[in-house]
C-alpha cells in the first residue's frame, strides 16, 4: 500500500489532498503532531500465520467486533474477469464459487469468533438504483444477516435481479459503515469492501487533480478516523491496481492508519493448496486490525456515540414476493440498530425462477464451505457437511428455520 502522511496547516487543521510523503514504517506508536492531535503511522506487516492473526484479534478484545459488508454491482464486473475468470461476469454463478462468494465466505470464517450476534449488515452499491449516490441494504428495513452463511444466501438471490451500472465511488458504503458504528455508542467494526476496479477516474480528470467519486472517497476515508472503524478493500477481478495505490497517497492525515488494500486475484491465482491460499488471504485481510483497534483504544474512540447523520439506505432492488418468500425473521441488536430504508417504491421486474443446490455448486459438495461431501439434510431438502451444520439455526438455502437433521450415510 502506499506510505501514509501527515501534513498540518497554520491552523492545526487537516490540508485537502495533498501531502508529502514521510516513508515512516513503525509497527503501530501513535504519535502527536505538531499541533498536538494524535496521529498514526503506518502498521507493518507483522503477522506471518492465520493463527497469529487470530491470537492477536483475541488479545486485542475483540471478541465483540462487529462485520459489515458491502458489495460492488457496477457494470464493470462483466468484462474485468476475463483473464482471471475465464471472461465470465465476477457475479457469474457456475459450479464453483466465484470471486465474491470466496471472498465473503473466508473473511464470514475466520471472524465468526469474534461476531457476538452473528448479525452482518450487508449492502450493494453501484447498480442502476443506486450508483455512486447510495447504497441498498440486502434486506429490508436495513434487516442484517444472520451469519456469512445467510449472507452468500442472500447475495445468490440478489443477483439475478440486479442491473449493473456505476460510476464508483466507495464513499456511500464507507459513510453507511460509519452510521452504524455510531448507531452501536462506538463498537469497533470491520468494513469489508469487495470491488472488481478503482475509484471512477474520467479520462478528463487532470494529472495531479482528484474526480469527484475520488475526493468523495477520499474524504469519507478521513472522516472514518474519527471513529472505531476498519476500512478492507478487496479487489477482484483483473484489475488494473496501480491508480489505487496512487489514490492511496492522495489520501490526507488521519486519526489512525484505517485502510488496508488487498489483491484477491493475486494470491488466490499463486499455484498452492487451497486451503493455503484462503489463509494468505485472510492474514492480508486481517493482519493490521489488531494494531488499528490499539489504535482506535488509544485515541479513546470507543464508546462515543457522536451523532453522525445516517444516510437513508435503499431497499433491494427485487420484486416483492421474491424478496420475502425465503426471509427468515432475525433480531436486532444495538449493533446493527440505525435508520430505517426510505418507502422507495420499486419498479416491477421479473422474478426469477428459485435457485437449486446445482445453480450454486458441486451437487455432492457442501454449498457453504464449498470443500466437505454434503452429510446432513434439513426438513426442508437441503444439504450440508456437519461442521457448517453444527452452528445454524436456519437453513442458508431457503432460510427456513431448521427443525429436522438427518444424517447422510
Amino acid at each position: 500500500m502506499g506510505v501514509w502522511c501527515s501534513k498540518e496547516n497554520q491552523s492545526g487543521g487537516r490540508q485537502p489532498h495533498d501531502c508529502n510523503h514521510n516513508h515512516n514504517h513503525s509497527n503501530g506508536a501513535a504519535t502527536a503532531s505538531k499541533g498536538g492531535k494524535n496521529r498514526y503511522a503506518k502498521i507493518g506487516d507483522d503477522y506471518h500465520t492465520l493463527e497469529q492473526v487470530t491470537d492477536a484479534l483475541a488479545h486485542a478484545g475483540l471478541e465483540s467486533s462487529n462485520l459489515i459488508v458491502g458489495i460492488d454491482f457496477t457494470k464493470s464486473n462483466e468484462w474485468t474477469g476475463r483473464m482471471s475468470y475465464n471472461n465470465r461476469s465476477l457475479h457469474a454463478m457456475g459450479n464453483t464459487p466465484n470471486p465474491y462468494e470466496q471472498a465473503i465466505s473466508i473473511i464470514g470464517r475466520t471472524l465468526a469468533r469474534f461476531d457476538e450476534d452473528n448479525l452482518i449488515p450487508c449492502f450493494g452499491f453501484g447498480d442502476t438504483t443506486t450508483h455512486d449516490q447510495s447504497v441498498f441494504s440486502f434486506y429490508r428495513d436495513n434487516q442484517p444477516c444472520d451469519g456469512f452463511e445467510q449472507a452468500l444466501a442472500r447475495y445468490r438471490e440478489l443477483v439475478p435481479q440486479l442491473n449493473l451500472a456505476g460510476p464508483t465511488s466507495f464513499a456511500p458504503i464507507i459513510e453507511t459503515a460509519i452510521g452504524i458504528v455510531d448507531s452501536s455508542g462506538g463498537q469497533y467494526h470491520v468494513l469489508l469492501i469487495i470491488a472488481d476496479g478503482q475509484v471512477t477516474r474520467s479520462v478528463e480528470t487532470g494529472s495531479g487533480q482528484l474526480s469527484p467519486q475520488e475526493r468523495q472517497t477520499i474524504d469519507a476515508i478521513v472522516k472514518a478516523s474519527d471513529y472505531p472503524l476498519s476500512i478492507v478493500l478487496v479487489g477482484v477481478g483483473d484489475g488494473p491496481w496501480d491508480m489505487m495505490r496512487q489514490f492511496d497517497d492522495n489520501i490526507p492525515s488521519r486519526a489512525f492508519d484505517n485502510f488496508q488494500f488487498v489483491n484477491f486475484t493475486q494470491i488466490m491465482s499463486r499455484p498452492i493448496p487451497t486451503s493455503k491460499k484462503e489463509a494468505e488471504f485472510a492474514l492480508s485481510a486481517l493482519m493490521e486490525i489488531p494494531e488499528q483497534f490499539k489504535a482506535a483504544m488509544s485515541l479513546q474512540l470507543l464508546g462515543k456515540r457522536r451523532g453522525f447523520p445516517n444516510r437513508p439506505v435503499l431497499p433491494p432492488p427485487v420484486n416483492d414476493r421474491q424478496q420475502y418468500s425465503g426471509c427468515s425473521a432475525v433480531k436486532h441488536t444495538q449493533s446493527t440498530s440505525y435508520g430505517a430504508a426510505p418507502k422507495t417504491p420499486l419498479a416491477p421486474q421479473t422474478p426469477s425462477a428459485p435457485r437449486q443446490d446445482s445453480d450454486i455448486g458441486d451437487p455432492q459438495t457442501c454449498p457453504i464451505c464449498w470443500n466437505q461431501a454434503k452429510d446432513l439434510a434439513f426438513g426442508c431438502g437441503h444439504q450440508t457437511c456437519s461442521d457448517c451444520a453444527k452452528d445454524l439455526k436456519v437453513c442458508p438455502m431457503c432460510q427456513k428455520a431448521i427443525s429436522v437433521r438427518l444424517k447422510l450415510y
